[in-house]
């Protein structure tokens, strides 16, 4: 296949890749693809390690590292939060609300170890930079353009100015997500180079109007290159983004199921037996609207007598140690935290029903693309 997109990063076929799995990343972007890696979690060593593992893989192929930098940060100003600063923040109501459903459903507690002190809530690091903060984020960024990562995107909100500056010195592409016409228009104005149309069925944080809407309006509101994003898993999927003008696909929920993918064992089994009616967008674990699997987790958040929950970054630090204890304990069959397990997924899960390489999910997505446009052709044979 031959557009922008493809030209832009020397790919085989225009379809992204968005894995927090390094194993995914490599595959796709072998099968002629661009696998991108959701480094948000990372440390700057570790990323280090992932990225040069990934080049190790990949050779000249091209792939992608996904970060997330807002724009504006409170305590910017002060030089910026650490995460010991943010644990002061949370209210009382909020820690006995958690700590009553962990004692209801039964989740053990984590097993102490040397580093609990320093490290406290959730297993952060109470003296490093906030989580989801620019001061988080610079070290991954000076480590992505060390390497040969080809494309940089910003996961929240138009990437600021300093970061496309760092990437587009360094010669790379810049892409950013967007839920509205407008967000695609300030991308535009930022200097971004792809705007990836994410809709309302996409796993992860996600706005409210559905792929099928969207992309023509954000191809029609940019000059930009543009991604179809949001319940896109198969090659029909693809064939109909491309013909609301995208120029290529970024998928994230489909990859979740492979066999490369590092899916929690529960949670994957989840997300095989699940239906497209399965899914919710909730706040109850970042602080901010994302469409995870539905389970106990989310019904007790969504209950009347909940407390709301806290905005980025406060939810997460209140709930990173929780998902930690749920994660450990799920694999007991029966168990509360079998039942309070879930993760990002979008309203794709419904197909996503059988394992796969990631490796086969490409070739299909290619091959079922290329029947779709055949298809179309003959409505045109009168």
């Amino acid at each position: 296949m031959k557009n922008d997109v493809t030209e832009m990063l020397d790919l085989e076929f225009p379809i992204f890749a968005f894995s927090h799995c390094r194993d995914v990343v490599a595959a796709v972007s072998k099968a002629g693809g661009l696998g991108v890696l959701g480094a948000v979690a990372h440390s700057p060593e570790q990323l280090e390690i992932d990225l040069d593992w990934i080049e190790d893989e990949i050779g000249d192929k091209p792939y992608g590292v996904d970060l997330i930098i807002p724009a504006k940060y409170a305590g910017d100003d002060q030089g910026g939060y650490t995460t010991a600063d943010l644990v002061q923040l949370i209210p009382g109501e909020h820690r006995e609300f958690l700590d009553d459903i962990l004692a209801r459903y039964d989740v053990p507690p984590l097993p102490a170890s040397d580093d609990d002190e320093r490290r406290g809530q959730g297993g952060m690091d109470r003296s490093g930079a906030a989580p989801f903060s620019a001061n988080a984020a610079g070290p991954q960024i000076d480590v992505a353009l060390a390497k040969k990562t080809a494309f940089v995107a910003n996961a929240l909100g138009p990437p600021p100015q300093h970061m496309i500056d760092a990437v587009k010195g360094a010669g790379r592409i810049v892409g950013a997500l967007a839920g509205r016409p407008s967000h695609a228009e300030a991308h535009e104005r930022a200097g971004v180079d792809i705007i990836i149309a994410q809709g309302s069925e996409a796993g992860g944080h996600t706005g409210e109007i559905g792929t099928m809407v969207l992309i023509p309006e954000i191809v029609d509101a940019t000059s930009r290159p543009v991604l179809g994003a949001g319940g896109i898993g198969r090659g029909r999927q693809m064939a109909a983004s491309m013909a609301l003008g995208a120029q290529g696909v970024w998928c994230g929920s489909v990859w979740l199921t492979t066999d490369e993918a590092e899916t929690h064992p529960v949670v994957k089994d989840k997300f095989l037996a699940a239906t497209s009616a399965d899914t919710i967008r909730s706040r109850s674990l970042t602080g901010k609207h994302a469409r995870m699997l539905k389970s106990a987790w989310t019904d007790e958040w969504e209950s009347a007598d909940t407390p709301d929950p806290l905005g980025m970054p406060l939810q997460p630090i209140l709930t990173a140690e929780a998902q930690r204890r749920i994660n450990r304990a799920a694999h007991n069959a029966g168990s509360g935290a079998e039942k309070l397990s879930n993760y990002f997924v979008g309203q794709i899960v419904g197909t996503m029903n059988q394992r796969k390489s990631s490796t086969q999910v490409v070739m299909e997505m290619v091959e079922e693309f290329i029947e779709a446009v055949e298809g179309l052709k003959g409505y045109l044979d009168y």
